[in-house]
């Protein structure tokens, strides 16, 4: 596909993800339209392309904003969800079902206005829960594990897999071209302190002592840089028309153990770790298989984890304020925007 001039959507094109995924695409020379709610996204993402594309402040709840968004648009990357990391997803049920309302608005727009085809931002909660308890386990998890028997990861894990479904069904039904991309643990700059990664940068940053770990540390995650997920993406937009899924995760196993040693090493923190396994922890053992991204996309991960680590820290510790983040860290850990900010909004919105 020709990326040139073509006229692209990105929702939640202001978030982690979808910033990175505007970067890409207007790099390419796409016309570029970004709907935000700014719920949990930041101008400041896309500051630097404000200027060469189009940017709407819009709740994709609103089924008259969905319209205007998707009018005169190519391709959809729908990215705009109820989200957050492991403490949002298990404390914020009613909040995450509101995906399934959002995505079935957007779909429908998509196909009542002609978008040549969506590519949608699924997510490793599709998978079941009673595979992935085992950590001692060599388990890679292949697309069609996703069942039947379905037993998917919370209301978030649930919108996902019937998201894939609906869409799976427009193909059939109405002809509309799609694809979905399983996402496993993204990381990289621009993340949030409620995903695994950014919170024990955060942790370190602040010189947390005791320094807390979720769960009993033995979980197993592959986490992925978000530029290895961003050139997948796009790739599934010029390959998949059917709406099949695909894993978009590295294959490296990795413990929180692992991952929270490196942390203390690179960046020279040294701390007593302190056990929480009453926190929300997730699977004990989710690694995906993408050896069906490599066959259909050609697309492997070409980021190490390590070395995403070091650029993720490097930015992170290079951006951040320590009295801010101290400030409003064990807030961010379980929410996708400090309650201030949220009353600054409300406040402007009532004016």
């Amino acid at each position: 596909m020709n990326w040139k001039n073509a006229r692209v959507l990105v929702t939640g094109g202001a978030s982690f993800i979808g910033s990175a995924l505007v970067d890409a695409l207007v790099s390419r020379g796409a016309k570029v339209r970004v709907v935000d709610n700014l719920s949990s996204g930041k101008i400041d993402n896309i500051q630097q392309h404000l200027e060469a594309i189009e940017f709407m402040e819009a709740d994709l709840l609103d089924p008259d904003a969905v319209s205007t968004a998707v009018s005169g648009i190519d391709v959809v990357f729908h990215l705009a969800a109820d989200h957050g990391g492991r403490g949002y997803v298990d404390l914020h049920q009613t909040a995450c079902s509101t995906n399934l309302i959002l995505d079935g608005l957007v779909f429908r727009a998509c196909c009542e206005s002609g978008v040549q085809k969506v590519v949608y931002a699924s997510s490793g909660c599709v998978y079941p829960n009673y595979l992935q308890t085992d950590p001692g386990q060599i388990l890679y998890l292949t697309e069609d594990k996703a069942g039947p028997p379905c037993d998917a990861d919370n209301m978030y894990g649930w919108a996902k897999l019937m998201a894939e479904m609906t869409l799976q069904a427009y193909h059939k039904e109405r002809g509309m071209k799609s694809a979905s991309c399983r996402y496993f643990t993204v990381y990289g700059e621009r993340g949030h302190e409620n995903h695994a990664v950014i919170a024990m940068i955060a942790r370190a940053f602040v010189g947390q002592d005791p320094f807390v770990v979720w769960g009993n540390g033995e979980q197993i995650r592959n986490w992925t840089y978000v530029g290895d997920i961003v050139s997948g993406t796009i790739r599934a937009a010029e390959v998949i028309e059917d709406g099949t899924p695909v894993n978009l995760g590295t294959m490296e196993r990795t413990r929180v153990f692992d991952a929270v040693s490196e942390v203390f090493r690179y960046t020279g923190h040294q701390a007593k770790i302190e056990l929480h396994p009453e926190m929300p922890t997730g699977p004990m053992n989710r690694v995906a298989n993408n050896s069906l991204a490599h066959k259909l996309l050609g697309w492997e991960p070409r980021t190490k984890f390590m070395d995403g680590l070091h650029r993720t820290i490097d930015w992170y510790f290079r951006t951040k304020n320590r009295n801010e983040v101290r400030r409003v860290l064990e807030q961010m850990l379980t929410e996708r925007t400090p309650k201030e900010v949220l009353l600054v909004k409300e406040a402007l919105s009532a004016d």
